[in-house]
């Protein structure tokens, strides 16, 4: 159960981004699809008419860390324009760094050493988008270690993050950090005080999750999505309920998702909108076939076409 919410509201949009015309794209997360081979979920995808991938780097699909990665990068490259998909690159694995600790090392840990680690991931991944032609890295925070005070751990992330953003701007790749129920940068409001104390860096983007809105956000999902507008780079989506970070099928949760699709339309953003059912890989098959035309159905009152 996620703790009340802080009466914190997101910053006030600056100006106003340029609407687009072109429609939402629909992508949907490997992390959810962790049973089959990384090809075969490509195909699955490809068939079922998803625009594109949000590719969790783990090792089952794509592992960041075994030998000839760039070899393995431009066999992907291939195989993602030849299905026509686009990709995010995520960073959500939960044991690709260490196989006892679920998402450790962060880039919060006490030993300098270890927030490397977590750091060189990031730069890895990186490198990895912009050799796949992804329009993002994801990545967040972590938990704040115990015994770890909060202005601590707001300086060890800003600190560790530092050369992430440097590779981020050599390769031309946002880096989307997304506020993660529990974690340190939790919300919009986090996520507006890490780009300040950065000095509001250019590749530095938002994640948003639209499920985490629903879960903890003061506003709701649809305003959020407004208010993100100008730091959106990439968006998750599942349903979810008012305090409890649980990711669920659509129509299992308390989200109205026409609102919050006519949102994203209107702020022109151009990347992936990515269901993401981690839990749910058990049975990613099915829900990636009920996900597509739930989106499109959801999405097809603001851009003007029939499911």
């Amino acid at each position: 159960m996620t703790p009340e919410p802080q009466a914190r509201h997101p910053e006030p949009t600056p100006d106003a981004p340029t609407p687009s015309s072109a429609p939402l794209r629909f992508g949907y997360g490997t992390n959810g699809l962790a049973d089959l081979r990384l090809d075969d979920a490509l195909d699955l995808l490809a068939d079922l008419g998803y625009d594109g991938v949000g590719l969790t780097l783990d090792h089952m699909h794509l592992d960041p860390l075994a030998p000839d990665l760039a070899v393995r990068t431009r066999r992907l490259a291939h195989r993602l324009d030849a299905l026509g998909l686009a990709v995010t690159v995520e960073t959500g694995a939960r044991y690709v760094l260490d196989p006892r600790r679920k998402h450790g090392p962060s880039l919060l840990d006490p030993d300098p050493d270890d927030r490397a680690r977590r750091a060189g991931l990031l730069v890895r991944a990186v490198q990895v988008a912009a050799d796949l032609g992804a329009h993002a890295v994801h990545c967040f925070s972590g938990i704040t270690p115990a015994g770890t005070d909060e202005d601590t751990a707001w300086k060890r992330l800003a600190e560790t993050l530092t050369p992430v953003l440097e590779a981020a701007t050599t390769a031309g790749v946002p880096l989307a950090v997304e506020p993660e129920p529990g974690h340190l940068l939790a919300t919009l409001a986090d996520f507006h005080r890490l780009r300040r104390t950065l000095g509001d860096p250019e590749p530095l983007g938002l994640t948003l999750d639209i499920g985490h809105c629903q879960c903890l956000e003061p506003l709701p999902p649809a305003d959020c999505v407004r208010a993100a507008a100008p730091w959106l780079r990439h968006v998750q989506i599942e349903d979810m309920r008012r305090g409890v970070h649980e990711h669920l099928p659509f129509g299992d949760g308390e989200i109205d998702f026409p609102p919050v699709l006519a949102a994203l339309a209107a702020t022109g953003y151009q990347g992936l909108t990515v269901v993401e059912l981690p839990r749910h890989s058990h049975a990613g098959p099915h829900f990636a076939e009920l996900s597509l035309p739930f989106l499109r159905h959801a999405a097809a009152p603001s851009q003007g076409s029939t499911p």
